[in-house]
């Protein structure tokens, strides 16, 4: 049986990367897959304690989650792809071309 703690610990690596990797990346496409990192550790984070409190609360909070992931990667892409299709370019800095 693992403890916890490691489960804890591990999400919290992972969360750390996520938002470091937000923070530093300028590619669209790197900071998505940052924040899906993060949503991720978000759900390795419910599970445990849904499985350590043996209560399924926590597995149905992860498919909200999973829900919200699917719905900001279908929106998130569409507007990456409408900044590509302008710009040429997957560069952050470059988003302020939807603005009219």
């Amino acid at each position: 049986m693992i403890p916890l703690t490691w489960y804890l610990a591990l999400s919290a690596v992972m969360f750390t990367i996520g938002v470091v990797g937000v923070i530093i990346k300028r590619n669209a496409i790197q900071m998505f897959m940052c924040i899906e990192l993060m949503l991720n550790a978000v759900n390795l984070t419910f599970v445990a304690f849904s499985s350590y409190f043996g209560d399924v609360t926590g597995q149905l909070f992860v498919f909200i989650v999973m829900t919200v992931a699917a719905a900001e990667a279908a929106v998130g892409l569409g507007i990456i792809i409408a900044i590509f299709r302008n710009r040429e370019s997957l560069d952050v800095d470059d988003a302020s071309v939807l603005r009219l």
